[in-house]
């Protein structure tokens, strides 16, 4: 494995070219928290505390590239731009320690739970719904909702229900219980509150034609507002073209359809030149803003493509602490200057033009107002979340394609055409970790346990979701904070580990991994363990620790030294920047050399042609693709130690 980070003698670095033009400055302020942290192991998720160590700083403005610097506000005229260089060395600086949290206890349970009064039961329901607690809640209404209950408030406990079983996300029996109800209780008043609800059920379950039908069967005028706005949400999602045609067949008179899809057509490229006809009676029967819903003129296909690079390199501050704290930035651009120099080579051309953002929101709406930027074949960046929602809009109102380059927020593509993560969200790291213990450990019963956190929650959930649709058990989910001895030991308390086939923890933090496997090993557990892959990075345990068990852990960034590719990369970067790649280095490569073939290939509206192809082998990382829709990649390595090496067990391909 390639290291994550240099670790090189401090070297003198040559003076970078005079970039080429310069652009209004943004204003540096202190940097928000990043969409992906600023660091990442080569063999393992994001760790949101640590610092990139320091790498020689790519030089921009030389090669096939084009640099936008900065300039200070208030001044005219050229400036020479101060480039992202930094001579920091050594020991990657310390990440400073985290704050104790304080764990808050949780709002008391209520009393009789179980009771045999069905009030009592009512009553406790509709308070675990509050508190959040839905699997309880679903447990104490189910007895009272079926009719040979003879509970006057059957009806109401059977929506109660079918409202906590959706905000536990379990779709299959909302639906169940929302189709008792329907049934058993047709006249019951409040039944338009539950046509409504099915109709979501049917939207997350993917059934978007049993969800406007359900919606249809609402009394006109009741829920009408709520409805549009339901509609407008679950279509904006819907990238399939026969799908949608089939609901324009469908629902021929309905306004929200045939305008969400019109939307499709023009803004989430979706439009080819055999649906002009179609999309000009939409316009006429509908009365659609003409304006609004005329496709631009399709690109065509250039010899050379504009992808500009929108980067926080902040050139107005060159202190050593700001240059050793983005080296992670400039690790990024340098290894999407080599990307560019190999696709040059063979006949691809790219031009980048490197802006610089700066620390906040501010300096990205200098660069975006930028009348050059609306005429770049594609953008890259940034990496704040807060710059990457401004960018996404902007991406989707300029029809410009757009790629994160380090983001996990699956919230940031989901509905938008013209945004990509280049990274897979923690969402899909957590579906095609289940279907992978599926398929390999023989759909053995689950037990979850991760650090209370939102993004080890989405994993979370996303695992349980996705094994329990493939018909897997999940005996239990568990959250913990590491940082926190008693939440730790509450985390693991209470169950019986013993039941489980197989343990799932999703946590970085660095106390976690030696505390799940002290637990396993205080009550002899050998069962199969499935964990993130930074546990390899930890100091406190030994890879013959995880050697001996039978560990399998997620690493989206796992980099093969024997392949010709990596091998290959590696001694050009070292031979350009005189120091080895990092993983941020193999990542703007990859990630430009990827997408730059695409544009190549099919222009630079590629979605369709994005969602037609499988996941497929990357130059450097183990494989890359957008297949069935998706914009975050598709495809995450799972691996094990054999021997103390690593190997990947779902090569791309198998399945």
């Amino acid at each position: 494995m390639l290291p994550t980070s240099a670790q090189q003698p401090t070297r003198t670095q040559p003076a970078p070219a005079k970039p080429a033009a310069t652009k209004p400055a943004s204003t540096a302020s202190t940097a928000p928290k990043p969409t992906a942290p600023a660091s990442k192991t080569a063999t393992g998720k994001a760790s949101d505390s640590a610092t990139p160590a320091a790498n020689t700083a790519a030089k921009p403005g030389t090669g096939n590239v084009t640099t936008k610097p900065a300039t200070k506000p208030g001044t005219t005229g050229a400036t020479t731009s101060k480039p992202a260089t930094s001579t920091a060395a050594g020991t990657p600086a310390t990440p400073a320690a985290k704050p104790a949290s304080v764990a808050k206890p949780a709002p008391a349970l209520p009393a009789n739970l179980g009771s045999q009064d069905p009030d009592t039961r009512y009553r406790n329901g509709k308070t675990l719904i509050d508190q959040s607690r839905f699997e309880l809640a679903m447990d104490e209404l189910l007895p009272l909702t079926p009719p040979s209950a003879k509970y006057g408030r059957g009806p109401e406990a059977a929506y109660l229900y079918a409202v906590a079983a959706t905000r536990a996300r379990k779709w299959a029996e909302a639906e169940q219980m929302l189709n008792l109800l329907r049934t058993e209780y047709p006249q019951w008043p409040g039944l338009s509150e539950a046509y409504f609800l099915q109709a979501q059920v049917s939207f997350e379950q993917g059934e978007p034609d049993n969800a406007l039908r359900v919606l249809g069967e609402i009394p006109a005028g009741q829920l009408r507002p709520q409805q549009q706005a339901m509609k407008a949400t679950y279509l904006a999602r819907l990238r399939d073209k026969a799908l949608w045609q089939n609901l324009m067949r469908r629902y021929a008179q309905d306004t929200a359809v045939a305008r969400a899809y019109a939307e499709q057509l023009v803004f989430g490229g979706l439009y080819t030149d055999a649906d002009r006809n179609q999309l000009e009676q939409v316009v006429k029967q509908f009365n659609l803003d003409r304006t609004r819903y005329t496709p631009r003129p399709r690109p065509q296909r250039k010899s050379s493509y504009n992808v500009a690079v929108l980067l926080p390199f902040e050139f107005d501050d060159t202190s050593w602490e700001t240059r050793r704290r983005l080296q992670f930035v400039t690790d990024l651009y340098a290894g999407m200057k080599l990307a560019s120099d190999s696709l040059q080579r063979e006949g691809r051309s790219i031009n980048l033009f490197a802006y610089d953002t700066g620390a906040d929101t501010i300096g990205l709406k200098q660069v975006l107002a930028l009348p050059e930027v609306a005429s770049m074949d594609m953008i890259i960046g940034p990496v704040y979340k807060s710059g990457a929602k401004i960018l996404a809009r902007y991406a989707q109102q300029n029809q410009i394609m757009a790629i994160n380059p380090l983001s996990q927020d699956a919230s940031l593509v989901q509905d938008n055409a013209w945004y990509y993560l280049f990274e897979p969200s923690l969402a899909t790291q957590g579906r095609l970790a289940a279907e992978y213990a599926y398929r390999s450990l023989g759909g053995r019963p689950a037990m979850i346990f991760h650090e209370d956190t939102k993004d080890e929650a989405a994993f979370s959930e996303a695992y349980k979701r996705a094994y329990e649709g493939l018909g897997g058990r999940v005996l239990a989910v568990r959250h913990f904070d590491s940082n926190n001895p008693e939440s730790l030991n509450a985390g693991y308390g209470g169950v019986d580990l013993r039941s489980a086939g197989h343990l799932v923890v999703a946590s970085d933090n660095r106390k976690a991994g030696p505390y799940a496997l002290g637990v396993m090993q205080s009550q002899g557990l050998t069962v199969p363990l499935l964990t993130y892959a930074s546990w390899m990075d930890n100091p406190s345990i030994s890879l013959g620790q995880l050697d001996r068990r039978d560990i399998h852990f997620v690493q989206p960034k796992y980099l093969d030294a024997t392949q010709p590719g990596v091998r290959r990369f590696r001694q050009l970067y070292t031979q350009q920047q005189n120091i080895p790649p990092s993983v941020f280095a193999a990542t703007g490569f990859e990630l430009l050399y990827y997408f730059g073939n695409q544009l190549h290939q099919h222009g630079p509206a590629f979605q369709q042609q994005l969602a037609n192809s499988g996941p497929i082998s990357g130059m450097l990382f183990q494989g890359i693709g957008y297949s069935n829709q998706a914009h975050d990649n598709q495809y995450v390595p799972i691996t094990k130690l054999e021997r103390l090496e690593v190997e990947v067990q779902n090569p791309v391909g198998v399945r």
